[in-house]
């Protein structure tokens, strides 16, 4: 697994920096909506989601609560929340400013997860075979949509 973190000039096409992590491993890596931190999961020691200061390469804070590899990471387009997914089979919501686990669901499968563009919706995907769509202010009480098998009902018709 990857050690280290590789920042790029996307307008030059080069290396702007590189941070390494090789206690902990680097997985999945988002920017936060702070000018110089990520958020990023973690391939060694354990799976935590960790919360990184690239001004000074310090760690803020450590969200703990998956049990198996971290497997879907993203910021909300609007605020410090933060979805993830695990292949423990959950998708936790988190508050960058708290490290207490906001929202947790329980999938039938490897979930994918990710946020509207309004970040007022978020998108579960279980094992590509089903879609469920929350509203992130009523998530405890379940989808308001699911598409089942999209790909197979597509070649259906």
């Amino acid at each position: 697994g990857d050690d280290c973190m590789v920042i790029y000039d996307c307008q030059e096409g080069t290396v702007k920096r590189t941070l390494n992590s090789k206690k902990y491993g680097c997985g999945l890596v988002q920017f936060t909506h702070a000018a110089n931190a990520v958020i990023h999961s973690s391939n060694k020691v354990d799976d935590q989601i960790r919360y990184l200061s690239l001004h000074d390469n310090k760690y803020l804070r450590y969200y703990g609560g998956h049990t198996k590899r971290v497997v879907a990471l993203q910021m909300s387009p609007i605020d410090d929340t933060f979805i993830s997914g695990s292949l423990d089979k959950t998708i936790r919501l988190w508050d960058l400013r708290s490290t207490t686990c906001q929202g947790l669901m329980h999938m039938s499968g490897r979930p994918v997860a990710a946020f509207d563009p309004e970040g007022l919706i978020f998108a579960a995907g279980i094992d590509s075979s089903m879609v469920k769509l929350y509203d992130l202010r009523s998530y405890d009480k379940g989808p308001f949509s699911t598409f089942r098998d999209v790909k197979r009902q597509a070649q259906n018709t």
